[in-house]
């Protein structure tokens, strides 16, 4: 496997080394030893799918606050998805930038979330599916989130005029209330 870092500290893209023949190939897809090499976390506690019937779907800006933050590994296995992470770690040299991604079933990369780093996605095609390892147990009562279109992130979403969102999604706070709401604690 590959370990592309993105610009947000933590996070990388991960690519496939496939080895090919008449055949097709095959390629590792997850090495706990690979990933303790390269200093991020091997925990998986869960995995999870999410299946979006509609292209143009919006989900996110979500994350788990402390004291179950979640480090995700996400690939897609149908269709495609336009990818955003944000950083909303506290004292993060990059808090409140963003990176994308375009993962999809056919270039078959994932990314590796590390905790304090919000995610969302924008379908690109139909029945778009993510496939999610997680390496805590889900705890609704940590689930946060911001809003997919915060004026202060800015994320440039390939088609938000015609997005599908949920009513959650739409209101998350501002990013701005969320850092000084985090401050105050």
């Amino acid at each position: 496997m590959r370990f592309t870092p993105l610009a947000l500290q933590g996070a990388y893209v991960l690519d496939i080394e496939p080895e090919e023949d008449d055949r097709g190939f095959f390629a590792r897809s997850w090495c706990a030893s690979e990933f303790i090499s390269h200093g991020l976390s091997a925990a998986i506690r869960q995995c999870s799918v999410s299946f979006n019937s509609r292209k143009g779907t919006l989900r996110g800006m979500h994350y788990q606050a402390e004291p179950d933050e979640e480090v995700k590994v996400i690939r897609c296995t149908a269709g495609a998805v336009y990818d955003v992470l944000v950083d909303v770690r506290l004292g993060s040299a990059t808090l409140g930038k963003w990176v994308a991604t375009e993962l999809s079933a056919e270039n078959r990369r994932q990314l590796y979330i590390p905790s304090g780093i919000a995610h969302g996605f924008q379908t690109l095609t139909e029945s778009a599916e993510l496939y999610y390892q997680i390496s805590t147990d889900y705890a609704p009562e940590s689930a946060r989130g911001l809003r997919w279109d915060d004026p202060s992130v800015r994320i440039a979403w390939p088609d938000a005029k015609s997005a599908t969102i949920s009513e959650r999604d739409r209101s998350y706070p501002d990013f701005v209330f969320l850092t000084s709401a985090q401050e105050d604690r």
